[in-house]
């Protein structure tokens, strides 16, 4: 048996980066100082995946320090609005950003943002069926995390559902990859869906701005070497799934 010098002073454990109270970035992604929260008439609420708390490139923390109404929850499962709210409200009254099989193809041409049945067809009536809403719930996390969310939280299939259609591509790039064409950032996503239904198109403005904003200073960081960007998994192989886990406790 091998003996080990006990005088020896021990590693010094490798330091955590400092991160930001407001975004939860590390100081080198930060840019809280420069976002103007934007005064927003329909509530946002950002219901994320327990496994989904990205340090680096996750944007529903930016969304929140971008949005003068607006609240993030983790967890699994909710029994009600009211309840994640802390307030009375009707789900009937607020849409869901659903990520199903939407028919991407049924869509009206002109309209980014689509109001669907429970079939995932365009509504007739898009202007009425998007008109009066008070709230709308974006899920933060991977498809099959969102589709879990979906799954426990019974209460969202009394609102309404939304479905994206953008025109342009996310401003991830070649960062993450996507497994549909319409796939956005959390952020992205709420300034989409925001500007149209309060038909003010400066919020996707002020939202997209902060968001190119921490993309430019993380490509900084990939270039200087202060980040190490992750490999992509394997082409025609899904990435390795984590070890199963017990339920995580809801928020």
């Amino acid at each position: 048996m091998a003996e080990h010098d006990l005088s020896a002073p021990a590693a010094a454990p490798a330091e955590e980066p400092i991160l930001c109270p407001l975004c939860a970035k590390p100081e080198f992604l930060c840019v809280c100082d420069s976002v103007e929260p934007v005064a927003n008439r329909v509530s946002l609420l950002i219901l994320q995946h327990p496994q989904e708390q990205d340090r680096l490139l996750g944007t529903a923390r930016l969304a929140l320090r971008a949005l003068k109404d607006a609240q993030l929850k983790i967890g699994l499962s909710w029994p009600s609005l009211s309840k994640i709210l802390g307030r009375d409200a009707d789900p009937a009254q607020w849409a869901v950003l659903h990520l199903g099989a939407a028919h991407v193809k049924d869509f009206p041409p002109d309209r980014e943002l689509v109001a669907l049945d429970k079939k995932g067809l365009p509504l007739p009536d898009q202007d009425k069926a998007l008109a009066g809403l008070k709230g709308v719930v974006i899920f933060d996390g991977s498809w099959a995390q969102a589709k879990t969310l979906w799954w426990r939280n019974p209460w969202v299939l009394k609102a309404r559902r939304l479905a994206l259609n953008p025109k342009r591509a996310s401003l991830y790039g070649n960062l993450r990859r996507e497994p549909r064409r319409e796939a956005l950032s959390t952020i992205e996503a709420a300034g989409l869906t925001l500007s149209r239904l309060e038909r003010r198109p400066e919020i996707e403005t002020a939202l997209g701005k902060s968001f190119a904003a921490m993309l430019a200073k993380y490509r900084a960081a990939l270039a200087s070497g202060a980040v190490v960007e992750q490999a992509p998994a394997r082409k025609g192989r899904p990435p390795r799934r984590p070890a199963k886990k017990s339920a995580a406790p809801t928020a």
